[in-house]
């Protein structure tokens, strides 16, 4: 099975290149839109205490594991999820897509001067990609439709949200179809990386799962407490399956927690 359900959430077990081929072909069949969610430790929580986010996630069309520790805590209750999709690095794979592909992209997210520097970019590092618009992030409720109608005018092959949970997932998910891109995706503060106002971890700490403590000692005031709680909540979530499926009746060998 592709989809597998992990820690109270829905994991689809794909390798990037066989989601970057899946994308690629629905975007030349012009298929309904494909939006694109991530599973990490955040999300893992956030299922726990909000079970509308669970639903959202069952409802999209891709979920992704996104988080270096997900994969072995996968490996212990029994799921193989071949690769560590991250958000921005896909954003980069995708873009790098488009690249080849003439494929069109648009961004929405981040401050005005932050999505203008990245759209810079994506012309001096990706030219054969497309900018088929952009708009920052900072709007309110009731402008949702008019830029979804704005976006929509544009016909994108990938649309790039640069805003923070649950926006992102709440407007990928209730308006896709209004959107009218064929791949949605949510990439949280990736523009602020892809603009160079934001330094990514080194790729040691990002293989070793511990991406989250380069952010720590970047914004501690912001984002100590917030990784406290949520990484809390989600190793709390996985020893309650690993217990439920090596230490209780029944449980050896379950492959569904």
């Amino acid at each position: 099975m592709r989809r597998v359900e992990f820690l109270g959430c829905p994991v689809d077990c794909l390798t990037s290149g066989e989601l970057l081929e899946e994308l690629k072909h629905a975007i030349l069949a012009k298929a309904p839109p494909r939006v694109i969610q991530f599973v990490n430790a955040n999300k893992v929580a956030m299922v726990r205490s909000e079970p509308w986010m669970g639903e959202l996630l069952v409802r999209s069309y891709y979920v992704l594991a996104d988080g270096q520790p997900m994969l072995p805590m996968a490996a212990l209750l029994g799921i193989t999820i071949p690769e560590r999709i991250d958000g921005i690095g896909l954003m980069h794979k995708l873009m790098k897509l488009a690249d080849r592909e003439g494929f069109s992209i648009y961004l929405l997210g981040a401050k005005q001067e932050i999505v203008e520097e990245c759209v810079r970019r994506i012309g001096r590092d990706f030219p054969g990609a497309r900018v088929a618009g952009y708009r920052n992030g900072y709007f309110k409720e009731s402008e949702i439709p008019a830029i979804a109608k704005a976006v929509r005018e544009t016909a994108p092959d990938f649309l790039f949200l640069g805003m923070g949970s649950p926006m992102k997932e709440r407007l990928a998910d209730e308006w896709a179809e209004e959107l009218g891109a064929r791949v949605i995706q949510g990439v949280g503060g990736s523009f602020d990386v892809m603009a160079g106002m934001v330094k990514r971890a080194p790729r040691w700490m990002q293989r070793c799962g511990i991406e989250w403590l380069y952010r720590v000692l970047q914004e501690p005031r912001r984002m100590f407490w917030r990784y406290v709680r949520t990484n809390g909540s989600c190793l709390w979530v996985f020893c309650q399956a690993f217990a439920n499926r090596w230490f209780l009746p029944g449980g050896q060998g379950r492959t569904d927690r």
